[in-house]
């Protein structure tokens, strides 16, 4: 086939094409796209580069017509698929998990309302940031997840279950070295301490995180990268207190600072209000309209 007979079907295949097709290019390239995000940088990329390596492979065995290795090749790809389900399960979930969680994700209607959130988080901040303020000054370490729309019931399990009203007193006495339940993270939900000493997953990329930071830091990382949920760290050694959230750490928080963050993703604004003036301010203008035309 020569080159015009390539570029003239290209162009029948153009010529032809309607506005679904156009757009169910689009949708393929835009998951092409994400899968390479995904996979770049991680174990999952590494296998990709191989499963490239074996598709040149087999391209050029067909074309030399090397019957045992295209043989060996196309039986390989028959199960394919499968392989690579097992394969990147781990990379499938926390797409699957970050999807569901995203502001893209299904809204449900089963949000709280502000005056709600705050009945249920209210005290709960004010106990987490006064808990951090003392932790920090007596240099003892600490971990806490906040649980937000991703179910940590997996971590919740491998703990110790509590469903504890959290205050200063008790974070203190979990979290004091001595303790059996200091070594791991509090898992917090719905204004409850859940459960206490649970452990958490790894960051995806481990070897990419600064390597000065401690356990602690890279399990909040880990913790924050598989889910929505915000972690809190309080340094063994240098007292500071951090937060991960969306696999980023900050760091350098006061308690002003911490209890305006946690306000405000944990206590959502009240939109009620705002449709209640809205309305008000259209009736008003309404009346005023009426009183002029009687004028």
């Amino acid at each position: 086939m020569s080159l015009r007979d390539i570029f003239d079907s290209i162009f029948s295949v153009i010529k032809t094409a309607e506005w679904v097709d156009i757009l169910d290019i689009l949708l393929l390239s835009y998951i092409v796209y994400a899968v390479v995000k995904m996979v770049r940088e991680t174990r999952a990329g590494q296998l990709m580069k191989g499963l490239l390596v074996c598709v040149i492979a087999f391209m050029i065995a067909a074309w030399l017509e090397m019957k045992a290795i295209t043989y060996l090749l196309s039986e390989a790809f028959d199960i394919g698929l499968l392989a690579l389900v097992i394969m990147f399960q781990p990379e499938l979930r926390r797409a699957l998990e970050k999807a569901g969680h995203s502001r893209w994700g299904l809204n449900l209607g089963l949000s709280r309302s502000s005056n709600e959130s705050t009945a249920v988080w209210g005290n709960a901040i004010e106990a987490i940031c006064d808990s951090c303020v003392e932790l920090s000054a007596t240099y003892t370490g600490a971990l806490l997840v906040i649980e937000r729309q991703t179910r940590l019931g997996e971590q919740i399990d491998n703990g110790t279950v509590m469903n504890a009203v959290p205050s200063k007193e008790l974070f203190g006495n979990i979290f004091y070295p001595k303790t059996p339940l200091h070594d791991g993270a509090v898992i917090m939900r719905d204004g409850m301490i859940m459960a206490a000493a649970c452990f958490l997953p790894k960051p995806q990329k481990e070897e990419l995180v600064n390597k000065k930071l401690g356990s602690r830091h890279r399990a909040a990382i880990g913790m924050s990268e598989n889910s929505d949920a915000i972690v809190i760290v309080v340094s063994e050694e240098t007292g500071s207190i951090s937060v991960a959230e969306n696999g980023q750490l900050t760091s350098g928080y006061t308690r002003e600072r911490l209890r305006e963050l946690l306000q405000s993703r944990l206590i959502e604004p009240d939109t009620s209000s705002v449709l209640v003036k809205a309305s008000k301010r259209f009736s008003s203008i309404k009346n005023r309209r009426g009183r002029d035309k009687n004028e």
